[in-house]
């Protein structure tokens, strides 16, 4: 807990909201067994996100664990580690971890992957808690800055990245979530193909939250993704979003004309 009090101004007085990172969190011997056990999350019963805001993998819950994720996954929805959190982001609520890992858990980008910045959906999908903090745990041995990848920050106007962590091996990121906390990976990763960034994260709630946060959170939401200014690259990925979703009506109609007919 010590630990927690020397970095919680540094936590607190971080920009463009309150965030941190830290190297070398983890004992790296018992991440590396963590790593080994790390599924490819092209394979099996994963999530796909594949439009042109998010290309990105994740895994659903615990069903690809191993035995040593599920051991390090469930310390860090433990008490000792709440309160952990709860001391380094000076949240006075109650925090809770999620047993379920919704949108949590294993994540995975391959070439070519990316995540637009947005601010993340803001209430438990179950038990509609109010979601406060992330936590990313990154586990990319040998990771080159020319593959990108950066975790990026970005300030309320999306004018410009204010900070960004590098997904090197046992770093973490950590921050809190508010409807203006806008992150993401915005540019395609460039590793070699044999390559993935690989991370795990985890979200932390609480019954409430406070009334300046609350005023931005009267209704629960999905993520928001916002353009970068002056981009020529998130615009003509926003056009391509909007053709795919004018898209999607139509041919879900086609398919379904087509189904009746073969009935």
């Amino acid at each position: 807990m010590e630990y927690a009090k020397q970095h919680k101004a540094k936590y607190r007085d971080a920009q463009p909201f309150p965030s941190i990172s830290f190297d070398n969190f983890f004992n790296p011997d018992f991440l590396t067994a963590v790593l080994e056990e790390f599924p490819d999350l092209s394979k099996g019963n994963n999530i796909v996100y594949n439009d042109p805001l998010q290309k990105k993998l994740a895994g659903n819950g615990e069903e690809l664990f191993g035995p040593e994720t599920r051991k390090l996954m469930h310390f860090l929805n433990s008490e000792p580690f709440l309160k952990f959190v709860n001391e380094i982001t000076s949240i006075d609520e109650t925090l809770f971890g999620d047993p379920y890992f919704s949108g949590a858990g294993l994540h995975e980008c391959k070439r070519g992957g990316l995540l637009k910045v947005h601010a993340d959906f803001n209430k438990h999908p179950i038990n509609a808690l109010d979601r406060r903090v992330n936590m990313i745990i990154y586990l990319n041995k040998d990771w080159k800055d020319e593959y990108g990848g950066h975790f990026e920050l970005w300030d309320e106007e999306m004018t410009g990245c204010v900070n960004k962590f590098a997904p090197t091996f046992n770093s973490i990121a950590m921050f809190s979530t508010t409807s203006i906390s806008y992150h993401g990976l915005p540019n395609p990763l460039n590793c070699p193909e044999d390559m993935s960034r690989k991370s795990l994260a985890l979200y932390y709630y609480s019954y409430g939250r406070p009334e300046a946060e609350a005023i931005a959170f009267k209704g629960g939401h999905n993520s928001i993704f916002v353009k970068r200014k002056d981009s020529s690259e998130d615009s003509s990925a926003w056009t391509a979003f909007d053709e795919s979703k004018r898209k999607k009506p139509i041919l879900k109609r086609i398919y379904n004309k087509f189904v009746a007919k073969l009935l």
